[in-house]
């Protein structure tokens, strides 16, 4: 049978090398669910090696805690990654120009990589680099609509709306153009006074749309406005809303004096407004989109005097103002969830996202309680819901991290057939919403990776970047992969000149891409430079620890990259700083302590165990063992480890408190995940990830030396076999399965890079046997270390 050997080359893609003929491939993945049940620890029966009895546990109420740029990262970060992801949606626009995309048949081979000369690797960054400085950033001829939903449709819902909004639509009866004339005219001659002014400014709104674009240059109408501030203080409170509701069809800037002089006078006199107008009036700010801090204070603080007052529409209007003004009044936290739940059964669906939107864009906490009664509703009437105001819910789901089961079920089942017609930032905030929960659903995934190359020019900096980490922390390859991932990689070079602005959303990109072993040179060296650097060194965000994963992974995984590298300095600096964390957060878990005591009782002493991090860009520990090819131990740690001297005084217990914080609905009930996609991964991996080089598949890995700080020269001595023993927890994995996440694969994959052989406790055995005896503990570990299927695989 002919075999067709199809090959694709992008700019300078470092990827794993793939088999070389389909037949081969073929006869590989048949075989992969034999290897993956006899490697899968969960599957096997203790026997005469353990007494132990190993329980599966339901996750009564699992909680993830994620971030992309510090994923071990405290409270103070879990909020920074919000404002990472809503805080560039009033800045950005919708720019770019689509290049033609060969599609990728499922069927076709990845491409074995092949470098092209150097001078001309770098021609498409070097492009990119000289249309961002000069400025000639090309359009797209057919992206001429805004790709954003209107966040104002839950209006349409209610007539009660119409009192508390502003409809900038256009009137049923304009006025003709001439009619214009005839007002500016006699205002020119004989002036406005208090009286006659809302009814010009009423009149002047209803001209056609280019009439009214040409008032802005027009001295009489700079007159008219002179007229009405100097009249501002004689108008009624009703006049006045009437000239700032005509403002917003007319072609009045935010800065306009008009505007200022509006905006001191609505803050002197709102005690003594009503909260409609005081609504209709911050819905009018909204409209002309001028920022009124001082005025939004004054509502708040009415608002919350005049709380039990509120109708069920002033309510949701009022969200929709904190949450456009992107503040969250803290003294109002507990009278917004009461009036959530009170009205909860009688929100339209709409109505209900407007409120989520509004919580999710002013950073607003909410209880655990309120959010799932939120959930819940919404997974009963999901088919009736729009897309957008769906989103809306699932960003607050995201933002709270917390799971909801039916939700996520029902959401798996409704939302694929609906990506097509989706926008591209709806989407990418389904598949962040996925991601950040650990959640796995590949007919989403499958059916987002199927829409996107061809929405992908729509695409900002900010949207590629989510799409790559999402899919790469769920560890997930589609059946288009390499049409989804060029495509994605196309787009970032096209949007380079924005991560001037917002670096932080190259280094979750790239980082996504390290996941899946994609390394896109061009890309990793601009990332790398000083310059690039630099400016993440000044962002609000913490990116260090990105850096630091990113630059070590390339030194790893790509042997012959020749592009920038983190400076020395930089990386000891990174370095100290994770191991200190390391120290007080990580080696001190009751789970890891334990394993090392007993590890340390079963070899013979504290010499033939290390607790430590052997990779400290990937953040998370190690224990660290060596055999003889005989099997015997080999002692090696010499050196007390400050972390151990702190362990030995902190003396953690193993109280039933303690344990069932570890156990009692954490745990969660392994599902095996078994798609293509993932079984070809699995395959390509099986060598331990071959690093991105040119050698002939199949080639062991030469040892690398001078990678991690504190690493012996040769990290497989003859004659030595190095474990790496891995304690996992339930945010290694997705939701509910077996499937590792990005980070951890990455880890594991470079570890055997490295010459180690991995070893995990998986948490569904080892904290279940926490609980049990001392000897049934020994036996499980004993048969972990001394498994004589390990020595052959170093």
């Amino acid at each position: 049978m002919a075999t067709v050997l199809m090959c694709r080359r992008f700019p300078r893609l470092s990827r794993v090398a793939a088999l070389s003929t389909t037949a081969k491939r073929e006869a590989e993945r048949g075989s992969g669910k034999s290897q993956r049940e006899k490697a899968d620890p969960g599957a096997a029966t203790s026997g005469a090696e353990s007494t132990a009895t190993i329980q599966l546990l339901s996750p009564a109420d699992y909680r993830v805690s994620y971030n992309p740029s510090a994923y071990a990262r405290g409270g103070a970060g879990s909020r920074q990654h919000v404002d990472r992801d809503s805080g560039q949606a009033l800045g950005d626009t919708v720019t770019g120009a689509p290049q033609a995309i060969p599609a990728a048949s499922s069927q076709s081979l990845p491409p074995i990589r092949s470098a092209p000369p150097k001078a001309r690797s770098n021609t498409l960054l070097q492009q990119t680099i000289l249309a961002m400085l000069s400025g000639e950033q090309e359009q797209d001829k057919w992206e001429v609509h805004d790709s954003k939903d209107d966040p104002r449709v839950f209006q349409k819902g209610r007539p009660e709306y119409g009192a508390l909004s502003c409809d900038s639509s256009e009137p049923a009866e304009p006025l003709p153009a001439e009619e214009g004339d005839s007002i500016l005219d006699s205002v020119a001659v004989s002036g406005a006074g208090p009286a006659a002014l809302p009814g010009c400014f009423r009149r002047l709104s209803r001209l056609p749309a280019e009439r009214r674009a040409a008032l802005a240059s027009e001295p009489r109408f700079d007159a008219l406005c002179g007229c009405a501030i100097g009249a501002i203080g004689l108008l009624s409170t009703p006049d006045l809303i009437h000239i700032l509701k005509a403002c917003v069809r007319l072609p009045v800037p935010p800065a306009h004096p008009l505007l200022e002089a509006c905006e001191a006078e609505f803050c002197r006199r709102a005690w003594d407004m009503q909260l409609e107008q005081l609504l209709l009036v911050a819905d009018c700010w909204r409209c002309l989109e001028r920022s009124v801090p001082s005025y939004l204070g004054i509502l708040f603080s009415f608002a919350n005097l005049h709380w039990k007052e509120l109708t069920l529409p002033q309510f949701v209007q009022l969200m929709y103002i904190i949450g456009e003004g992107r503040r969250s009044p803290a003294d109002l936290a507990q009278k917004v969830e009461s009036t959530i739940l009170k009205h909860l059964d009688s929100f339209t669906l709409e109505e209900l996202g407007a409120v989520c939107l509004g919580l999710f864009k002013s950073l607003s906490d909410i209880s655990d309680h309120v959010m799932r009664r939120i959930a819940d509703r919404v997974s009963l009437q999901m088919e009736d819901m729009s897309t957008y105001a769906l989103v809306n819910v699932l960003k607050m789901l995201r933002y709270t991290r917390m799971d909801h089961l039916p939700l996520l079920k029902e959401l798996g089942k409704v939302i694929p057939e609906r990506i097509p017609t989706v926008n591209i930032q709806g989407i990418m905030h389904i598949t962040l919403t996925y991601s950040s929960l650990h959640y796995f659903d590949e007919g989403v995934l499958a059916a987002v990776a199927t829409s996107l190359p061809s929405k992908v020019s729509y695409c900002r900096s900010k949207d590629a970047a989510k799409f790559l980490w999402s899919f790469g922390c769920l560890d997930y390859e589609p059946p288009n992969e390499e049409e989804f991932y060029s495509s994605l990689v196309k787009q970032i070079h096209r949007k380079l000149h924005e991560f001037r602005k917002f670096p932080e959303h190259l280094l979750t990109a790239l980082l996504g891409l390290a996941f899946v072993k994609r390394f896109p040179e061009e890309l990793i060296d601009y990332a790398l430079r000083e310059e690039f650097v630099q400016r993440t060194r000044g962002s609000k965000y913490e990116l260090n620890k990105d850096l630091f994963t990113l630059g070590k992974s390339v030194e790893i995984e790509c042997p012959t990259y020749q592009g920038s590298r983190l400076p020395p300095q930089l990386c000891q600096e990174f370095t100290e700083m994770v191991l200190s964390f390391a120290e007080q957060e990580i080696y001190v878990r009751p789970e890891i302590v334990e394993a090392t005591s007993l590890l340390e009782s079963m070899l013979g002493g504290p010499e033939y165990v290390k607790n430590h991090m052997i990779l400290p860009h990937t953040r998370s520990s190690d224990l660290e063992v060596r055999l003889a090819t005989d099997g015997r131990p080999i002692p090696f740690n010499f050196k007390a480890p400050v972390a151990a001297r702190k362990l030995k005084d902190i003396g953690v217990s193993l109280t039933d408190d303690l344990m069932a914080q570890l156990i009692k609905g954490r745990a969660q009930c392994p599902v095996e995940v078994d798609n293509a996609a993932r079984t070809r991964r699995q395959e390509r991996g099986a060598e331990a990830g071959t690093p991105c080089s040119d050698r002939a598949l199949g080639a062991p890995p030469e040892p690398q030396s001078g990678l991690c700080p504190g690493a012996p020269p040769s990290l497989l001595q003859r004659g030595e076999v190095r474990l790496a023993l891995q304690v996992s927890n339930r945010n290694h994995y997705c939701y509910s399965s077996k499937r590792l996440l990005g980070l951890h694969c990455l880890k594991r994959r470079q570890l055997r890079l490295l010459g180690y052989v991995v070893v995990e406790l998986p948490f569904w055995e080892w904290f279940p046997l926490l609980r049990r005896t001392r000897s049934e503990k020994l036996s499980y570990l004993h048969y972990k270390v001394f498994d004589p299927a390990l020595l052959p695989k170093a």
